[in-house]
């Protein structure tokens, strides 16, 4: 079966991104996102790939409306980029949450939505939005097949010894607490680019991807396989991040509900949104403000920077260790493809590895390149992540075995 054309959803709460992937080229020929769904003053941002962006006003009451709304882009005699809904092969879902029911991407069947939707307590707020957007492209395509690409699902090739915490097993066979990782498609996708531009078979490759951004993680993959990764039983674990804690002492936790009276729920909001870069510098979660600050002087933005880049490295050491030995090191997503400081503060104590970036080559924003120097044994590379071209790539595969 020959698959021209892809939609990507991406459904969150209250938002909706998306894009329509012509296969034939790997391209985007449209995509938009949907803001404020289920609130007033809804907006839909229509970008085609040749054309101007259109921006559609609606209330959209539900992810119903709001795929609605997409599709009629899609097709409108102005703006849209296709004559009919008929052109469009498959949808492939972008899900966070698989728990252990999930090991790759896969057609959505009943099946599929049960387990999405018992994984909900594992997903809070990312897992019904995701089965939201699902049913409904299923009412509005009937007949177009829907996938499911999770988050999760790269992670599942971990050995237990890399998945189980320190708690009594009886509790990881009860509630399933163990490590999941995140940000699975991206780090999947940027593997396997590393392994093309370094013209070697993946099977063949041990590779530490450093997926740096707000949120951040750093996986192990040895031959085509994550091993070990830093996200665990939810993304707050790991690197410090934008506003997230990261790795902290557990009995921290208890600690602050004490002294300050907080509920568990009011301690997780804390540790997933006041905390990380954010807390230690006090300005910014963003490392632009933050890089910013500290060229200007500020002691705090600049150790918080200093915390993270001891983070990454923490778990580059790690990870060199569990894979014995690094091919490559990749760094991707919005820090780690813009940021050449961050990425220089890294790798200049590295070197044990075979690590030695060139100055000049370093010096890039969001580009496909290798940045080491010539003959450098562990290479570095820089590869912006595309998850939406890695779900439409596993969507065409599930859905041509068909």
């Amino acid at each position: 079966m020959s698959l021209l054309k892809i939609l990507v959803i991406n459904s969150g709460s209250s938002s909706l991104k998306y894009q329509l992937m012509d296969m034939d080229t790997n391209k985007a020929i449209a995509k938009g996102l949907v803001e404020r769904i289920g609130l007033p003053g809804a907006i839909l941002t229509h970008r085609p790939a040749d054309g101007e962006k259109e921006i559609i006003t609606a209330e959209l009451p539900d992810h119903n409306a709001a795929i609605k709304l997409v599709l009629e882009a899609i097709v409108h005699p102005e703006y849209g980029v296709i004559k009919s809904l008929e052109e469009i092969d498959a949808v492939g879902h972008r899900v966070l949450h698989g728990g252990e029911k999930v090991s790759g991407s896969v057609l959505v069947d009943d099946n599929v939505k049960k387990a999405i939707e018992e994984c909900i307590e594992l997903g809070p707020l990312h897992n019904p939005a995701n089965l939201a957007g699902i049913l409904a492209c299923e009412k509005l395509m009937p007949t177009t097949p829907q996938v499911a690409v999770f988050d999760t699902a790269f992670h599942q090739t971990m050995p237990p010894e890399a998945y189980l915490y320190g708690i009594p097993y009886e509790l990881y066979e009860k509630y399933k607490i163990r490590r999941y990782g995140f940000h699975g498609t991206s780090h999947k996708y940027v593997s396997q680019r590393a392994a093309t531009l370094l013209g070697q078979r993946i099977e063949k490759l041990k590779m530490i991807s450093c997926h740096l951004g707000n949120g951040s993680s750093i996986t192990a993959i040895k031959y085509g396989k994550s091993v070990e990764t830093s996200m665990g039983f939810t993304p707050l674990e790991g690197l410090l991040m934008g506003t997230r804690s990261g790795d902290i002492d557990p009995a921290i936790v208890s600690f602050i509900m004490n002294k300050e009276k907080w509920t568990g729920d009011q301690v997780n909001e804390f540790l997933n949104k006041k905390c990380g870069v954010l807390g230690i510098s006090g300005i910014s979660s963003d490392f632009r403000d933050l890089e910013k600050a500290a060229e200007e002087g500020n002691y705090r933005a600049k150790l918080a920077i200093d915390v993270f880049v001891h983070d990454v490295k923490k778990y580059i050491g790690a990870y060199a260790a569990i894979l014995d030995g690094v091919d490559a090191i990749i760094f991707t997503a919005g820090l780690g493809e813009n940021s050449a400081s961050i990425r220089k503060a890294i790798c200049d104590t590295l070197g044990y590895l075979g690590v030695s970036i060139d100055e000049e080559k370093n010096q890039v924003r969001g580009q496909e390149i290798d940045i080491s120097k010539l003959g450098a044994k562990c290479r570095v590379l820089v590869i912006p992540t595309n998850e939406e071209l890695m779900i439409a790539l596993d969507t065409k595969e599930i859905v041509s075995r068909q």
